[in-house]
């Protein structure tokens, strides 16, 4: 296995970045290509103790994409930017991932660009997996595409399941579509269209769409595979965020209220730790370009040391699981026509 990673993107490249690679490297079973400024990177090899390991290898890029960069162009205009190169290697067949802490919107943009998408998918969805306390609930898209079409809602449910099932472990997994409420005729044109379509996929047996579902029932475990558009998806995704980050701080207020109660957190401590850990984007390591021919993974801006090398653990994992290979075998009932013929 030989994952490249994108060695300049992210608030703490190239040295999270760098010594996530190293920590993969000797503990994955897995080579690594750090695309990225070569003086920096090897700096930053040296200060990891990683100047040494064989399994890592340096490709110089001299550019970087930043945040003001636009999106959309980022990485045709910078062509020897530490992304855009990763994202050639990819395609060119020099290595089997690319994982980047970079620009969202550059990174599926180079993908789309770069690394083409699946033949026939007209978007590719960011897929987010939201712990629920089980195996947790796919949701796609969050964000990467603000409007939609019922095709595109569609194809996202088959990418969405293929994905449950390859890299959740999920046998049969439960889709639902993200709406105002639960009866079939809730929601506008879109959803409505959407809901045919894929009720038609679920007749056929191709897909196990259970129905509508509010956004209060993510937590509940009645599905597995929650569809939406990317605007309605990255609202939800930013307010589950915002409030678990607003129940830890609430939490941690009434531990130390008084004697008493921290006597009470010090008994719940590991418990409590473990919350944090399943709720922490570090642990999870990234997001999955789903629709991509290629694994591409997005970690997180912030990403440190662990995020990164768990997010180079999430694309072996993709890479293994081959969820490019099954939704290139189903394409044929992922569009338009096709669904409407079943």
């Amino acid at each position: 296995m030989r994952i490249i990673l994108d060695a300049m993107g992210g608030d703490n490249a190239p040295q999270a970045v760098v010594s996530g690679g190293v920590k993969a490297a000797r503990e994955l079973d897995t080579d690594i290509v750090l695309v990225g400024r070569e003086d920096e990177v090897r700096a930053a090899l040296a200060a990891c103790g990683g100047g040494s390991e064989a399994r890592i290898q340096v490709v110089h890029a001299p550019d970087v994409v930043t945040m003001e960069d636009e999106p959309g162009m980022a990485c045709y205009r910078k062509r020897q930017s530490s992304m855009t190169v990763a994202l050639n290697m990819l395609r060119g067949g020099e290595g089997d991932a690319v994982v980047s802490a970079g620009s969202t919107g550059a990174l599926l943009a180079g993908a789309t660009q770069f690394v083409k998408r699946v033949k026939g998918i007209r978007r590719a969805a960011l897929g987010p997996v939201i712990p629920n306390g089980d195996k947790g609930v796919l949701l796609i898209d969050c964000g990467a595409n603000v409007d939609s079409t019922p095709e595109y809602l569609l194809q996202f449910a088959y990418m969405g399941a293929f994905y449950a099932q390859r890299m959740m472990g999920i046998q049969n997994p439960r889709v639902a579509q993200l709406n105002v409420g639960t009866e079939d005729t809730k929601g506008g044109a879109l959803q409505k269209e959407a809901f045919g379509l894929l009720k038609a996929a679920s007749d056929a047996g191709r897909i196990n769409f259970i129905g509508n579902a509010e956004g209060s029932e993510l937590f509940t475990g009645r599905f597995d595979v929650l569809v939406t558009d990317g605007l309605a998806g990255n609202v939800m995704l930013k307010t589950v965020e915002g409030a678990a980050k607003f129940m830890f701080r609430q939490l941690k207020g009434v531990m130390y209220k008084s004697t008493p109660n921290k006597l009470a957190a010090l008994v719940i401590k590991k418990d409590l730790s473990g919350l944090r850990s399943m709720l922490d984007s570090s642990e999870v390591g990234g997001t999955a370009l789903i629709g991509i021919s290629k694994p591409v993974i997005k970690a997180h801006g912030g990403s440190d040391e662990r995020a990164i090398f768990n997010a180079i653990r999430q694309a072996i994992a993709c890479v293994e699981a081959d969820v490019a290979g099954a939704i290139e075998a189903n394409i044929d009932f992922m569009k338009l026509d096709k669904a409407k013929e079943i």
